[in-house]
């Protein structure tokens, strides 16, 4: 019985003992596995901790800078501030600086527009439903162009520098697929004017370009940069000068109330003659701003800063003594800030800028259609209707804004309506009615 006892007391010490080393092992293995995973998820969690401080600390100095105004992205987005408007077709983007002023080509593929930051942007506008448009941008060195102008032959564009006055003309030169693959200054003019031109054009029969300034000089050059004659337009200050469409007449505004009307003539064989008075726009009270034209110099429209707008019929022979008259007077709201103006190909619709502001006006009637407000958080530059009168161009900001003409088919709709007053064939009935039709659908579309 003793041995069995003692037998018995020592299987229970090394059981015990057995158990002690189990614990000690387990509590190792416990101590090894599960403490390393805490050690761990402590360490990812701290991670994340110094990450989301990392972020709030960079967030707060963005949003510190942006709020100091030293962001570049944020400056630059708060430029381009989002526009809205029934009429609006689209936005053309990606100008850095204000657009100042844009030129059609003759072709109708393309439209350049000039911009302060130094650059002309070239559009590819064939197609206005895409998404995107093909364009080639031009940067000026240490420069920007005030004024642009397409070559008749749509093969060059014409710039005028604002820092060292000159002009230049850019040679495109286009891909196989008929986009504009670059433009490469080719002739630079020689410098001729002191004072800052308002006033730039080429004819559209291709033989003289036009220069002039916010003085009293205008220079009539030959595309290869050689002058054809210096003249005065005697006008105190020059606000701004145009060419006409059918690429005869000079024309030019400013302090006096008289718009000078100007004939450019060249011989049979082609050779600069002589430029002349033609005759003058009269009516206004005060200076007159701006000038626009129909597609056919057949009317002109001019805006003074007697608050009125007219519109002249100029399809006369001056030569016979025949005098333009006016056809219509409309007054605008006036502001601090000199108006632009547009007037459609057909002449019917002629649209006025008061600041940022567009007014439509009915021509035959002389009364305000519709006012597109807020175009642009600063001033409208420049305005100017497509060849075919569907759209609106405006210039301003850092886009080029294309706006409907909505108050286009309102006047097509009347023009078909005192036609059918007269005596009319059964097909021009026909398309009167049809145009008529297809018109107020397309004003129900714009709630008109």
């Amino acid at each position: 019985m003793g041995f069995t006892e003692a037998g018995q007391n020592m299987n229970a010490f090394i059981l015990a003992g057995i158990t002690v080393v189990l614990c000690v092992i387990l509590h190792f293995i416990y101590k090894t596995i599960f403490g390393n995973t805490r050690s761990e998820v402590q360490n990812h969690e701290a991670e994340n901790i110094t990450e989301a401080s990392t972020e709030t600390t960079q967030d707060s100095a963005v949003t510190e800078s942006r709020a100091g105004g030293k962001n570049k992205k944020r400056a630059q987005w708060k430029g381009k501030t989002d526009f809205s408007h029934p009429w609006l077709l689209k936005n053309l983007k990606g100008h850095p600086g204000t657009v100042l002023l844009m030129d059609f080509s003759a072709n109708g593929k393309f439209m350049a527009a000039t911009c302060d930051d130094g650059s002309v942007i070239v559009w590819d506008i064939r197609d206005l439903n895409v998404k995107e448009h093909k364009t080639l941008r031009v940067n000026i060195d240490f420069d920007h162009a005030s004024h642009v102008a397409w070559s008749p032959d749509s093969k060059a564009f014409v710039v005028h520098t604002v820092r060292d006055n000159n002009i230049v003309v850019y040679k495109i030169e286009k891909k196989k697929d008929g986009t504009i693959g670059s433009a490469t200054p080719v002739i630079t003019f020689d410098k001729a004017h002191e004072d800052d031109v308002i006033g730039f054009g080429i004819s559209s029969n291709g033989k003289f370009l036009m220069s002039c300034t916010s003085k009293t000089d205008m220079i009539i050059w030959d595309l290869k940069g050689q002058q054809l004659h210096r003249l005065d337009t005697y006008l105190m200050n020059t606000h701004t000068a145009k060419i006409s469409p059918c690429g005869r007449f000079v024309v030019a505004t400013g302090f006096s109330p008289d718009v000078k009307v100007m004939e450019v003539g060249f011989t049979r064989t082609g050779e600069f003659k002589q430029v002349t008075k033609a005759y003058e726009l009269t009516g206004h009270t005060s200076g007159v701003y701006d000038v626009a034209f129909a597609v056919d110099t057949s009317h002109i429209a001019t805006v003074s800063k007697d608050g009125t707008w007219k519109l002249y019929h100029t399809r006369i022979d001056y030569v016979r003594g025949e005098s333009p008259h006016v056809l219509e007077t409309g007054t605008y709201t006036q502001t601090a800030n000199p108006p632009k103006i547009a007037l459609s190909p057909n002449a019917e619709v002629l649209a006025v800028s008061s600041d940022a502001n567009v007014e439509f006006y009915d021509t035959y009637t002389g009364k305000l259609y519709d006012t597109v407000e807020n175009v642009y958080t600063g001033l409208i530059n420049y305005m100017c209707f497509d060849p075919a009168g569907k759209y609106l161009y405006v210039c301003g900001d850092r886009a080029v804004r294309i706006l409907h003409n909505v108050c286009g088919y309102y006047t097509t709709i009347n023009s078909c309506t005192r036609l059918l007053g007269s005596k009319q064939t059964s097909a021009t009935v026909e398309r009167l009615n049809n145009t008529i039709r297809d018109c107020k659908a397309t004003l129900e579309k714009f709630g008109k």
